[in-house]
C-alpha cells in the first residue's frame, strides 16, 4: 500500500468521513469513522497533512491531531464547495477538502489556542447576552405600549421607560400584566448584572495588554472593539497586507470588473460581522463627535462635506482597520496625522 500523503477529513457530531491520498492525489481509502475512533486512527499513520473544514470542533481536533505529529490546514467552508462534484454526501465532501487543499491560492484557517478559543467566547458570550437583554426591553417596550406607556428607544433610554411604568396596584395595568412586566424588568436587571461582570473582565484584562491599549489610542476603537480583535485575530502577519485585512473585515467594496471597464460596488460584507459592526459603530462616534464640535483631520471634514453620513463611517472604518494592521505587524504607537498649513 502507497504512503498516506493527505488526508480530507469531513468533522462531525459521531460518524467522520476521512479520505486518504497519496503524493500524486490517488485515493487509498475513503471511509467512516467513528468519534471514538478517530484519534487512534491518525495515531497508526505516519506523519502527513490533514486538512478539514472550519466549523464547530474544528480547533479542537486540529489541536488533537497536530499533536500527533501531523500537519493541520483548517479551510473556509466557502472555498471547498466548488470542489463537490456531485450531490451531498459525505465522501464527496472529504474528497472536496483533499483537493482544495492542494491548491496554492487557498489560504488556511490559523489554528487557535484553548485560551484564544477562551477568548473568543467571552466576547461571543457579552454579545449573546446583550441581544437577549435587546429583545427583553423591546418586549417590555411593546406591552407598555399596548397600555399607553411610551418612551425614546434604545438601552440609552431605558431608564426612561422604567421611569414611565406606574406604581403597583395603579388601575391603569391589571394585576396579571403587572406581573410579567416585573418578571421581564427582573430578567434586564439580570443580563445587565452579567454583562457588567463580563465588561470588567474585559477592562481588567486590557488594562494589562500593551497591544489593547497601543489599540484604543486610535479614534473610534475602545477596549471591546481592540479586544475583539485580539481574540479574533491572533496573528495579523497571516494578512499580506493592510488592505488584505479590510477586505476580510468586508470593508471594501465589492468587485464587477470585466475588461478594461472597473466598477466598485458596495462593501463586501463578507468576514468577520462582529469586528466590522465594531469598527462601523466605533466610526460613528467619531463622525456625531465631528458634527458637534469639529475635528482636526482635513481629511474626515472633505469626506463629510461630500458623502452621506453612513458611507464616511463606512471609509472611517476601513481606515481604522488599516492603522489597527499597521500597529500590530509593525508596532509602534497611534499618531493622529498632522495637517498641512491651508487645509
Amino acid at each position: 500500500m502507497k504512503e498516506v500523503a493527505t488526508i480530507g477529513l469531513d468533522l462531525a457530531k459521531q460518524v467522520f468521513q476521512v479520505h486518504g491520498a497519496d503524493a500524486q492525489g490517488n485515493t487509498l481509502f475513503n471511509r467512516k469513522l467513528r468519534r471514538a475512533e478517530v484519534l487512534p486512527f491518525f495515531e497508526k499513520l505516519p506523519p502527513c497533512i490533514v486538512a478539514m473544514e472550519a466549523c464547530g470542533g474544528a480547533f479542537y481536533w486540529a489541536r488533537e491531531i497536530g499533536a500527533l505529529g501531523h500537519e493541520v490546514r483548517i479551510l473556509p467552508a466557502q472555498y471547498v464547495k466548488p470542489f463537490v462534484t456531485r450531490g451531498k454526501t459525505d465522501a464527496g465532501d472529504a474528497i472536496a477538502i483533499t483537493q482544495a487543499m492542494k491548491r496554492p491560492d487557498i489560504r488556511s484557517v490559523p489554528v487557535k489556542t484553548a485560551v484564544q478559543q477562551a477568548a473568543t467566547m467571552t466576547l461571543r458570550t457579552r454579545t449573546f447576552f446583550v441581544r437577549q437583554r435587546a429583545n427583553a426591553v423591546n418586549a417590555l417596550r411593546g406591552y407598555m405600549a399596548e397600555f399607553g406607556l411610551v418612551a425614546d428607544r434604545g438601552i440609552a433610554h431605558f431608564g426612561k421607560l422604567v421611569a414611565a411604568l406606574p406604581e403597583r396596584g395603579d388601575s391603569r395595568i391589571p394585576p396579571a400584566a403587572r406581573l410579567m412586566l416585573d418578571e421581564i424588568l427582573a430578567e434586564i436587571e439580570t443580563l445587565s448584572a452579567r454583562i457588567e461582570r463580563i465588561d470588567d473582565r474585559i477592562a481588567a484584562h486590557a488594562k494589562q495588554d500593551e497591544d489593547i491599549r497601543r489599540l484604543t489610542a486610535i479614534p473610534g476603537v475602545g477596549t471591546l472593539t481592540a479586544s475583539t480583535i485580539q481574540a479574533h485575530v491572533p496573528d495579523p502577519g497571516c494578512f499580506k497586507s493592510a488592505r488584505h485585512f479590510s477586505a476580510w473585515l468586508g470593508l471594501t467594496p465589492k468587485q464587477n470588473s470585466s475588461g478594461e471597464k472597473l466598477r466598485s460596488g458596495s462593501i463586501s460584507r463578507m468576514g468577520n460581522a462582529e469586528l466590522r459592526s465594531l469598527l462601523y459603530i466605533g466610526a460613528m462616534g467619531v463622525l456625531t463627535a465631528a458634527r458637534r464640535w469639529g475635528t482636526g483631520s482635513a481629511w474626515l471634514r472633505r469626506l463629510m462635506n461630500r458623502r452621506p453620513l453612513r458611507v464616511v463611517a463606512v471609509a472611517l472604518a476601513n481606515k481604522n482597520a488599516r492603522v489597527v494592521w499597521a500597529l500590530l505587524t509593525k508596532g509602534g504607537s497611534y499618531q493622529a496625522p498632522t495637517e498641512l498649513a491651508g487645509n
